[in-house]
């Protein structure tokens, strides 16, 4: 008795050699992706921009600019939790930057049976 696979399934070595194919261009695609998102900057402030943080897609915090008017040493755990709420945002922007245009780009790959 013959088992018989759904159509797209299976197919003998050509349609392994397009799989293997198509799978290795999406890994050259995501290694491109992933240094383009590495070189992005992003720019994101909190407070109504009293404290604006610079971060690298590497999540590296280059700069953290902090308005003048907002320093007040009486008040220092406010302006903790300013910069740490604009940090957060930086790093919550950047992962979900990479997230969004990796599932862009993975939801390319279509291999009959796997996804």
């Amino acid at each position: 008795m013959k088992a018989r696979l759904p159509k797209g399934i299976g197919g003998g070595p050509q349609n392994m050699n397009a799989m293997i194919r198509q799978a290795q261009k999406l890994q050259e695609d995501m290694d491109a992706l992933q240094t383009d998102l590495d070189a992005r900057e992003y720019d994101v402030s909190a407070g109504g921009g009293a404290v604006k943080v610079k971060i690298k897609g590497t999540l590296e915090i280059e700069n953290i600019e902090i308005s003048p008017e907002i320093v007040d040493p009486d008040d220092i755990e406010t302006l903790s939790d300013l910069i740490t709420a604009a940090v957060n945002e930086a790093i919550n922007k950047v992962s979900t930057t990479n997230e969004e245009e990796k599932n862009k780009l993975s939801s390319q790959l279509n291999i009959p049976g796997v996804f």
